[in-house]
């Protein structure tokens, strides 16, 4: 009698052990499902949605009145500034938004679930992106049509690295989330993350004109490569190689960054 009870136990136990190990592989389902929570949990929070999308107009907006009286030099930063302010924005907000889901308990419950990494990271990084398309969609139409910014490339090649950057603040959010146990603590990463890459991405001065230690670490930080990616659409007719080097080493930048993401999320209880 004792042997069948053992063995209907271990049965149970592995049974169990099955049914919550979650799924390796990348499913649409599972990821549109994910996405389409996350969305609908955005809509209910106005304050966010104002501020991914009109915050980097507004800004587009005071910077083009305060450089009024000179034009041209809007048209020399203004298309830097329309990737970087979306980069800066996603980042800030994907950051917290992440972490309101750690703290609160949400992660640990859907890594309970059959949901794979993959699944969860893709879903966040869908839903995050959706609203980066029409946040750089937003502040490329205001900047080109109604701001005058004067670009030789075609706008939406502007647009393309608009996205690409805002979809890289929105991979650097979701990584860094992980090391914040506090929305505060969230915000405190801006300074370690952005401030640095902000100071030495060629806005400022050029960056061959910087002192040579600087210029190496500005070489392996991807805000620079977004900057030059929208200097080559302000001087140029066509699409470069330059520019093509730029955007993939951006798109690629995102993508590491968000497998980082996925190996941080951790079940803390069985």
């Amino acid at each position: 009698m004792t042997t069948p009870r053992t063995t209907t136990a271990t049965h149970t136990t592995t049974t169990t052990t099955t049914a919550t190990t979650p799924p390796k592989a990348l499913s649409i389902a599972r990821t549109t499902a994910t996405t389409t929570r996350v969305l609908r949990q955005l809509t209910h929070d106005p304050r966010t949605i104002a501020l991914l999308l009109l915050i980097p107009c507004v800004m587009l907006l005071l910077l083009r009145y305060v450089f009024d009286g000179n034009p041209r030099t809007f048209d020399s930063i203004g298309a830097s500034l329309l990737g970087i302010f979306p980069l800066i924005t996603m980042f800030l907000v994907t950051s917290i938004a992440t972490l309101r889901e750690r703290t609160s308990g949400t992660l640990e419950r859907l890594l309970a679930m059959p949901l794979g990494k993959g699944d969860l990271i893709a879903g966040y990084a869908l839903a995050f992106g959706t609203l980066a398309i029409i946040q750089s969609a937003l502040a490329t139409g205001l900047a080109v049509w109604f701001l005058g910014l004067d670009v030789t490339g075609s706008p939406w090649l502007l647009l393309l690295v608009a996205l690409l950057d805002a979809l890289l603040g929105t991979a650097l959010g979701l990584f860094v989330s992980a090391f914040a146990a506090s929305e505060f603590q969230a915000v405190q990463f801006m300074p370690a993350v952005i401030f640095p890459q902000l100071l030495l991405c060629g806005l400022f001065t050029p960056r061959d004109a910087m002192h040579p230690a600087l210029e190496t670490i500005s070489d392996v930080l991807p805000m620079s490569y977004a900057v030059d990616g929208m200097n080559e659409v302000l001087h140029h007719t066509d699409m470069t190689t330059t520019f093509i080097r730029d955007a993939l080493i951006v798109a690629g930048c995102a993508l590491l960054v968000l497998t980082l993401g996925a190996a941080t999320l951790r079940r803390r209880t069985a």
